[in-house]
């Protein structure tokens, strides 16, 4: 569990969890679901990390499960 929005107190499980359930996907809808960096921007960078990671890691098959030999 990590801070990524101090000033909002978001966590990037908050974020990540947003994505998945309720299928955000864009930096705007984060910000007015989350209030995540509207106020001092300095998390705007790392956010949006979090957000395009989590956005990619649904949207691909799960290869990296453990296939018979």
């Amino acid at each position: 569990l990590m801070y990524v929005c101090l000033c909002k107190a978001v966590t990037d499980k908050a974020i990540k969890q947003k994505v998945v359930e309720e299928g955000i996907s864009t930096m705007r809808e984060l910000k007015a679901c989350l209030g995540v960096a509207t106020q001092c921007g300095k998390c705007s960078c790392q956010a949006s990390q979090i957000l395009h990671n989590t956005l990619v890691s649904i949207s691909e098959p799960q290869t990296s499960l453990a296939r018979p030999a």
